[in-house]
């Protein structure tokens, strides 16, 4: 398992939430090498691995210089691979030396996982940060089944040719064995992308030959850890933060989002949708009240500096407008809150506002589901823009963009009759038990174990002139 963040364990931290909780699950059921960046940066790195063993998983990973962090991380795949992927040109910066650090450092990682690596091994590469990463390790002389699942959205071509060495990226896909999205949608967009550049030949939907070389494309929407999150949420009612929360708001109604600080969430839209919605329905005014729990990401990163300012001052504006001296409208924290309290705080909520302006999967959306009371449901509002809204038919599903649409949408939900809710929820929950996260994992595995022996082979017959793949230019032009 390659990945940039690796949740190595540490006394005294608390897990990360989201998808390195999955992957962890994941790999604990068949044991293996999880490999990436330590979360450091040093003066002078080692491409020497640190080395950690907990239960059968074993850890690995790098240091990085503050000029790797620069323009690898903080750089290009913040600065132009991410708002690319989320639509948002306007934020791309385009740095030659940002997209020179970022080549450079998968080479430094493919380079120091190579001694690792053993030849039965499969390898399982994940998100946008190492996109060149098999190439590197093909170039190495590595023969070994390879897979890559991206877990934020791939635009249709239009927007992706925005991206910095667009075609060299592209080529680059051909060294996997197997590439996964979320979405049917994301997939098709990938695809579309290679046949529009002219990059390899179609061979069929959902197989590309790139380089001589056959690459599967598909959809494998990722699942949480259904059962484990629905015991939480019915064990959250001893925890400290639910009943202090429960006991503050008395008798009002819960909305609550839960979202990292990002442009793609779309929490200024939510926050106008929320006082539009109070606005129009002055009834509910002083009985209900919307916490939104956005932990900070990336402060290093000047776009999301201003955001943060942004989005406190108009919680604070919105406060200030609507609300009482006995009532709070927006409740607005800049901290992680736990998974056990967030279980107990989804449980406890009419509404679970998840409207993303541009989202991959998002696993909140289904957490949110899986909280729930079955008896007395509450009702998840979705944007139609989340990787998740393809696979929970019993949302709302609404238009981020539309803010009246959203704050109708907030009346109807705390309006709905209690059959609906039962109904609704009843039909996100029996997909929730199916596609669970290791049923992903076995999912995408199952598919990597099962390519041919051709596509295996290809990989020896490939030119190799100079030590190199075709697709595998150590930086490209």
């Amino acid at each position: 398992m390659v990945s940039n963040r690796v949740p190595v364990p540490k006394e005294g931290t608390s897990k990360a939430g989201g998808l390195t909780v999955a992957l962890e699950g994941a790999l604990k059921q068949s044991g293996g090498l999880w490999f990436g960046w330590s979360g450091e940066t040093v003066e002078n790195p080692s491409d020497q691995t640190k080395v950690s063993q907990a239960g059968n998983i074993t850890f690995a990973v790098l240091d990085l210089s503050q000029q790797d962090y620069d323009e690898y991380y903080a750089g290009f795949a913040n600065r132009a691979l991410w708002p690319v992927c989320h639509y948002r040109l306007d934020l791309v910066q385009i740095e030659r030396q940002e997209l020179d650090g970022y080549f450079r450092v998968n080479r430094t990682f493919a380079a120091s996982l190579a001694p690792l690596l053993q030849p039965e091994d499969v390898i399982w590469v994940h998100d946008y940060h190492f996109i060149p990463l098999a190439a590197e390790l093909r170039r190495l002389g590595f023969k070994n089944r390879i897979g890559f699942f991206l877990h934020i959205p791939w635009p249709p071509s239009d927007v992706a040719s925005a991206l910095p060495a667009y075609q060299q990226l592209l080529q680059g896909f051909g060294a996997y064995d197997l590439v996964g999205f979320h979405t049917p949608q994301d997939a098709e967009n990938f695809q579309r992308c290679l046949v529009r550049e002219n990059i390899g030949s179609e061979i069929r939907t959902g197989e590309h030959e790139i380089d001589g070389h056959k690459v599967r494309i598909g959809a494998f929407p990722v699942g949480i850890d259904t059962e484990t999150f629905v015991r939480a949420a019915a064990n959250a009612e001893r925890n400290a933060l639910v009943r202090r929360t429960k006991a503050s708001l008395g008798d009002r109604d819960l909305i609550i989002g839960v979202d990292r600080l990002d442009y793609s969430k779309g929490l200024k839209q939510r926050i106008e949708a929320f006082s539009c919605f109070i606005k129009s329905n002055p009834d509910f005014r002083n009985r209900v009240t919307y916490i939104q729990i956005t932990p900070k990401s990336r402060s290093d990163v000047p776009e999301y500096q201003r955001m943060q300012r942004e989005i406190a001052e108009q919680a604070g504006w919105t406060n200030g407008s609507l609300g009482e001296v006995d009532w709070t409208p927006v409740r607005y924290v800049n901290r992680t809150v736990g998974h056990a309290a967030l279980a107990g705080l989804y449980r406890m909520s009419q509404i679970g506002l998840v409207t993303p302006l541009r989202d991959g999967m998002n696993l909140v959306a289904k957490e949110f589901v899986a909280a729930q009371q079955p008896d007395d449901p509450g009702v998840l509002i979705l944007s139609r823009f989340a990787g998740a809204a393809h696979e929970l038919d019993g949302a709302i599903l609404v238009n981020p963009y539309d803010t009246e649409a959203c704050a109708a949408a907030i009346a109807r939900a705390l309006r709905m009759p209690l059959e609906e809710r039962r109904e609704r929820w009843d039909s996100m929950m029996t997909r929730l038990r199916t596609n669970t996260v290791e049923a992903w994992c076995q999912h995408f595995l199952s598919s990597l174990s099962n390519v041919s022996n051709e596509s295996m082979e290809a990989h020896a017959s490939t030119n190799t002139e100079n030590g190199r793949y075709p697709f595998s230019e150590a930086a490209p032009a």
